[in-house]
C-alpha cells in the first residue's frame, strides 16, 4: 500500500536527465527503498534504475544499505534499500539558505531569541493554516495525519503518513528550511508544535534533517487529548 502523500509517475525511456531526477525523487520521498520498487514505479527496468542509482552512488547524492532480514537468511546477495545523501537532497533546492541565516542571526542580536521564535511561529501558522480546515475536519489522528502529509507535501515537503505500532508516524523526506533549522532549531520546534496542534493529540520528533537525519519523522499516537488539553486518564 503506498503512503499518503507522495505520488510518482511513469518515465518514458530514453530520457536520461529526467529519468534520473525521477529516480532521485523516489529515493528522496520513499528511501530507504529498493531499486526494484523505483523500477516498478517508474516502469522502467530495474538495470536501468540501478544505471541511475549507482551513478548517484558515484557522484556521492545517494548511498546503499543492506535491507532489514525478515526470517532465515537465503543464498545471494543480501537486498540493498537506497536513499540520498545531504548532497543528493541538495540538488533539490537550498535557495537563499546564507540569506535567510544571515537575516535570522540579525533577528537575534537585535530582538534575542523570543523574537526567532515569534517569526518561526509566524512563518509556521502561515505554512499550515490554509490547510487547516482539511485537517481538522478529518475524524481521528490517523485520517489527520494523512491529510497534514498530503499538506505538507503540497508545501514542498515531499511528505508522507503511515500506521506505525500504535500510532502514526509522519516523515518528511525534504526540508526546503534544513541548513537553516541547523543553526535555529525554533523552526523545527514551532513547527512541532504546530502538528500537535492541528493533529489534536501530542506528538514527538524522533528525527529531523537539520540534525542530519535522512527523514524528519513525527510519532503520532492514536490517543486522542481531552477536550481541556490534557492527556487521557
Amino acid at each position: 500500500m503506498k503512503n499518503a502523500g507522495t505520488h510518482s509517475t511513469a518515465v518514458p525511456a530514453g530520457h536520461d536527465g529526467r529519468t534520473r531526477h525521477a529516480v532521485a525523487r523516489l529515493l528522496l520521498e520513499q528511501g530507504p527503498v529498493s531499486a526494484a520498487s523505483v523500477a516498478e514505479q517508474l516502469g522502467i527496468s530495474s538495470a536501468a534504475v540501478r544505471r541511475h542509482i549507482d551513478a548517484l552512488v558515484a557522484d556521492g547524492e545517494a548511498t546503499g544499505r543492506e535491507a532489514p532480514r525478515r526470517g532465515q537468511r537465503g543464498r545471494g546477495r543480501p537486498a540493498k534499500l537506497f536513499l540520498l545523501t545531504e548532497q543528493g537532497r541538495a540538488r533539490f533546492g537550498h535557495a537563499y539558505d546564507d540569506l535567510a541565516v544571515a537575516a535570522l542571526r540579525f533577528l537575534a542580536e537585535q530582538g534575542g531569541e523570543e523574537a526567532v521564535r515569534a517569526f518561526a511561529q509566524r512563518r509556521v501558522s502561515a505554512l499550515v493554516d490554509q490547510h487547516r480546515a482539511a485537517i481538522v475536519a478529518q475524524p481521528d489522528a490517523a485520517e489527520r495525519a494523512k491529510a497534514l502529509a498530503i499538506a505538507l507535501t503540497r508545501e514542498g515537503y515531499a511528505a508522507s503518513a503511515r500506521h506505525v505500532g500504535a500510532g502514526e508516524q509522519l516523515c518528511q523526506h525534504l526540508c526546503p528550511v534544513a541548513h537553516v533549522a541547523a543553526e535555529f532549531p525554533q523552526l523545527c520546534e514551532t513547527e512541532t508544535a504546530a502538528f500537535a496542534d492541528l493533529l489534536g493529540t501530542h506528538v514527538q520528533r524522533l528525527a529531523t534533517i537539520a540534525r542530519g537525519d535522512a527523514v524528519c519523522t513525527t510519532h503520532i499516537p492514536n490517543t486522542p487529548r481531552n477536550p481541556d488539553g490534557g492527556e487521557p486518564a
